[in-house]
């Protein structure tokens, strides 16, 4: 190799490490920014109930907003993953703000949906304006994708290697040039020390005790993880199914955050309480000590799914966290395993089906609540996985492998029997 190579070779590495610097010092800053506004939008709205009333306002608000002014990128999460798969143009800018606006007006005034989102939409949208800065191609755009995804991920969450296989896995059958990998590693720890640079606190979990592996623990491991799985289907088809309906029979965009803001409020009054609206941090962190009611992780699933498909904004992932450790919580009742143990593999096990994520939803488990509960993080997250059908919450997502195939079987014999 001549000199001129390596002078070639060291340019475009020291371009490629300052592009991760600057994704993730931007990213970081602005999911941390998000992580503050959100705590207090959910301060004040806990401590004025009164604000849910003003959710269909609210929601008027962001499908305005999003209908004269954010039609582009009205896609969110899908827009980054079919950006990926075939290259158009550019992820515009205004992506950041409109879905931090929308999603902290979602939150202030009662809807049910998380955060992952909105800091994975910021990431792309930030990451992808190196594209034109740069005068990189569709393949150099490819991996700032993945380097905003990873951004966002880990530094909302506060879990570095979670978020950058998260980036890896979510995209892994739509090709993935080897040069993503270190990067994707490299922008997620600098994100998540942006985050840790601004001294913005992210939530803790434990799992005190952990039961001596055997097959009867094994045999309940997963019987409980097929239900997370089932959990995660049902997740998922409910968003989707929302979203349908209210597209099919509403067709001003508008109103449909208009009118779902109406029957929300309507419900939350109706139960009498807050408990499934918002991200719903205190009841995920009660469910590793305490058994939950039977029907709390259908009611969260039911109402974030409403509140998403009406076309209100915000996350995924949070929600997915609340049914899946609540539905642990709650089958500990029956199942003789320890109550922290089944509510952190559901925490991770749901999340796992809902976006065909096992690996990194098993490294999320293990940074979360320790490395020591690894191999039934695991097991959860992959049974789960194969247990959670073909859909999951991205329309936009490819789903192949040894998964896709099981249920191109399954297709298969079913129709052979009809």
């Amino acid at each position: 190799m001549n000199l001129e190579n390596v002078k070639k070779i060291m340019l475009v590495t020291l371009k490629w490490i300052f592009i991760c610097v600057l994704t993730g010092i931007f990213s970081g800053s602005a999911s941390a920014f998000f992580l503050v506004a959100l705590d207090w939008v959910t301060q004040y709205r806990e401590h004025n109930n009164w604000m849910i009333w003003l959710l269909p306002i609210g929601g008027l608000i962001i499908g305005l907003l999003y209908y004269y002014c954010g039609k582009s990128v009205v896609k969110g999460n899908n827009l980054l993953l079919e950006e990926y798969e075939n290259p158009q143009k550019i992820i515009p800018l205004k992506m950041a703000p409109l879905v931090l606006f929308g999603t902290l007006i979602t939150h202030l005034f009662g809807g049910s949906a998380g955060r992952e989102g909105t800091a994975v939409q910021m990431g792309g949208a930030i990451a992808d304006q190196f594209t034109r800065i740069f005068k990189l191609d569709n393949t150099d755009r490819k991996t700032l994708i993945i380097l905003g995804i990873s951004a966002g991920f880990a530094s909302v969450f506060g879990t570095p290697l979670a978020g950058a296989l998260f980036a890896l896995e979510v995209l892994y059958f739509s090709k993935i040039s080897y040069k993503s990998i270190p990067l994707s590693f490299l922008t997620a720890y600098i994100a998540y020390f942006t985050v840790e640079f601004w001294h913005v606190k992210h939530t803790h979990y434990s799992i005190p005790i952990l039961p001596e592996m055997s097959f009867t623990t094994l045999f309940w491991i997963i019987s409980v993880s097929v239900l997370f799985g089932l959990a995660a289907m049902l997740f998922s088809r409910s968003t989707h199914f929302w979203g349908h309906l209210f597209s099919k029979n509403i067709t001003f965009p508008p109103l449909r955050p208009l009118v779902g803001g109406i029957i929300l409020a309507l419900a939350i009054y109706g139960i009498g309480t807050t408990k499934y609206i918002g991200l719903g941090i205190p009841a995920i962190v009660d469910s590793f000590s305490n058994p939950n009611a039977s029907y709390d992780f259908i009611l969260k699933i039911l109402f974030t799914g409403f509140t998403l498909g009406a076309g209100f904004k915000g996350g995924e992932v949070t929600p997915l966290f609340f049914v899946g450790a609540t539905l642990g919580s709650t089958l500990s009742i029956v199942v003789p395993l320890p109550i922290a143990l089944l509510a952190g593999m559901g925490f991770v096990a749901v999340f796992s089906g809902a976006t065909h994520t096992p690996l990194a939803c098993t490294v999320m488990g293990m940074e979360l609540f320790g490395i020591e509960s690894g191999i039934f993080i695991g097991i959860a997250c992959a049974i789960a996985y194969f247990s959670s059908g073909s859909v999951g919450i991205y329309n936009a997502q490819i789903v192949k492998g040894a998964k896709y195939h099981l249920y191109q079987k399954l297709r298969r014999k079913n129709m052979e029997l009809l």
